[in-house]
């Protein structure tokens, strides 16, 4: 489980680190934005320190580790999801002027700041509580802790930023794509948290998990 949790958690900050400095922070005219986004670069940064310092103090293997996203399916859907909407806003030809472009740049920007980051992140540390409240793997819960406060704080910030995108620039997402979103999300989710706990361990569970997520 913690092994797991830790290959998704780590190349999924750098994914969260580069769609904020590549693709969203460039587009953004407001100052107080582009300051804040700044800050948020730097702290998906330190969470993927955090999950180094992690491997390294237990003497784990960090090239399997690291390279599990590639070769474990239940991780590597998570993962090429979230790279497809990067890469739908990572191009240099995107012209956020055109109705359609923008509509996609703010669907991008829903999936990171409240899919990825305020449901697949927050709900990827909660097997790791599940062991501190057992009085295991303190010393991770307690890092983990405070990367969750950070991430609870980015969630919120771009969810207000996406709110006044729509304000602004007259923008209706539709229904029906943002429920199609969320159900691939969700989809994606339950086969992680079937790989992860393909048996419940004491005071957590597969549903447990997928339950949360909900």
């Amino acid at each position: 489980v913690y092994e797991n949790v830790l290959a998704y958690l780590t190349p999924s900050d750098i994914l969260a680190m580069r769609n904020i400095g590549l693709a969203v922070m460039e587009k953004m005219s407001a100052p107080e934005l582009q300051i804040y986004q700044a800050r948020q670069v730097y702290e998906e940064a330190l969470h993927t320190w955090t999950y180094q310092h992690c491997i390294e103090s237990l003497g784990l293997d960090q090239g399997e580790i690291y390279n599990r996203y590639r070769v474990v399916p239940e991780i590597h859907h998570k993962i090429r999801i979230a790279n497809r909407r990067l890469d739908s806003i990572l191009r240099p030809d995107i012209d956020l002027n055109d109705a359609g472009e923008l509509e996609n740049f703010v669907m991008a920007y829903v999936f990171f700041a409240a899919v990825f980051e305020g449901c697949w992140f927050y709900n990827g540390f909660t097997p790791i509580f599940a062991l501190q409240r057992r009085g295991l793997m303190k010393g991770t819960a307690e890092q983990l802790q405070y990367i969750m406060r950070d991430e609870v704080m980015h969630c919120g910030f771009g969810i207000r930023t996406i709110r006044q995108i729509l304000v602004e620039n007259d923008v209706r997402l539709e229904e029906s794509a943002l429920r199609e979103m969320w159900d691939e999300a969700e989809a994606a989710e339950a086969g992680y948290a079937r790989l992860i706990l393909p048996e419940p361990m004491l005071g957590y569970s597969a549903d447990d998990h997928i339950g949360q997520f909900r």
